[in-house]
């Protein structure tokens, strides 16, 4: 039997070698089957309005984390009405998802454009049964300790967000809910020895400030502009809260195209986290993610701090769907992040393909083989890692 890595491996050869023209017409009838136009007859009587899109299909992914999944994907893109080229296209995923794994998930990570970008409302809403592999706390954990943890997640994170000062710069504040139950480990495990505060459970609840710097050209897949989000929250015992901490978060991103005579783009992002005081286990800051740090599964390595950083290279081939991106990090998680050395960090590469899924909206189907110490991991998903 092929192995999981192979199958994916083999599938993307053969969209290599048998993509045409007709193929990619055959592909964009099928797309127009799953795609319904909310506002198609406003838009006949007005063409200034911008025409929304309700894209709903079966999707397939990948993770090391999940295995396959399987499950019904929709992505609504849309502008208010009012709203001309000043302002970008707001996004709101829904993706449903069964793995073979047993697990399940339900999740939207928002991002809405009030007319002429006045306010911007992001946030996440998750819903899982989720697995996860531990390997103790701390940078240099053992391959060999590694157990599974297994638990129920509800996650809630609205933030609204104003714009103030400056074309680009958005100021707000937002609530963020973390339900952790349902857990399940391993009776004589690390986690059941170690009992880190909400091992068997907890809830965070708490209020949060931000600040977004979001210049970005397009929202799924930007080709320039640069992206800063800044969150510092103050959980508490209220509203059903288990612990007292802090939690801040940094996020930076910066994209450019390299060149004139093509539309080859060059990203960079820096993630930085950091919690301090009572926080719970779900709490730590985990390094590896489809996202960032690709090679490495979720949790991987595990403390309070994280530095992470990326570059990707992404091709784009003329008159064609297909592109290929090739991408390095470095990254680590720390008690204290005055533990930070350059001669410590993980490393991170790896090269991916890219399916143009829609044209009009710059939104690719990806697949990345990442490669960390000692480890290497697929990833399937819809729209880029950052």
């Amino acid at each position: 039997m092929p192995t999981s890595k192979n199958l994916v491996l083999t599938i993307l050869l053969l969209l290599g070698l048998v993509y045409t023209p007709q193929v990619d017409a055959q592909f964009e009838n099928l797309k127009e089957l799953f795609t319904f136009y909310p506002n198609r007859k406003a838009v006949e009587r007005d063409s200034t309005l911008y025409p929304s899109k309700f894209i709903a299909a079966p999707v397939v992914s990948y993770s090391p984390e999940t295995d396959f999944a399987f499950g019904i994907g929709a992505k609504y893109l849309f502008k208010f009405a009012g709203s001309g080229d000043e302002t970008r296209v707001s996004n709101m995923p829904i993706t449903f998802q069964y793995t073979l794994n047993s697990q399940y998930f339900l999740y939207s990570g928002f991002e809405i454009f009030t007319n002429q970008e006045k306010w911007v409302i992001e946030g996440n809403i998750l819903f899982q049964n989720y697995p996860r592999l531990y390997y103790g706390i701390g940078n240099g954990t053992s391959e060999s300790a590694e157990e599974i943890y297994n638990y129920n997640q509800l996650l809630v994170e609205p933030i609204f967000l104003k714009q103030a000062f400056l074309r680009h710069l958005f100021i707000g504040a937002g609530i963020r809910y973390n339900h952790i139950y349902n857990t399940d480990f391993e009776e004589d495990g690390l986690i059941a020895t170690e009992q880190l505060d909400g091992f068997d459970g907890s809830t965070s609840v708490g209020v949060e400030a931000a600040a977004l710097y979001d210049s970005r050209d397009v929202i799924l897949n930007a080709s320039s502009g640069w992206y800063l989000e800044f969150t510092h929250g103050k959980y508490g015992e209220f509203l059903g809260g288990t612990n007292k901490f802090n939690l801040t978060r940094i996020d930076l991103r910066h994209f450019l195209k390299v060149s004139k005579k093509n539309n080859d783009v060059l990203g960079f992002q820096f993630v930085g986290r950091t919690v301090r005081n009572n926080q719970p286990f779900s709490e730590y800051s985990f390094l590896g993610s489809s996202e960032i740090m690709r090679g490495y599964r979720e949790g991987r390595f595990i403390d309070r701090d994280l530095v992470a950083a990326q570059a990707e290279y992404r091709k784009n081939f003329k008159d064609s769907r297909i592109g290929a991106v090739v991408f390095v990090g470095a990254g680590d998680v720390y008690r204290n992040i005055d533990e930070f050395q350059f001669s410590s960090l993980k490393p991170s590469y790896g090269v991916g393909v890219r399916y143009k899924l829609d044209e009009s909206e710059n939104l690719n189907i990806r697949l990345d083989w990442g490669f960390g110490r000692g480890t290497n991991e697929l990833y399937l998903g819809i729209a880029e890692a950052f």
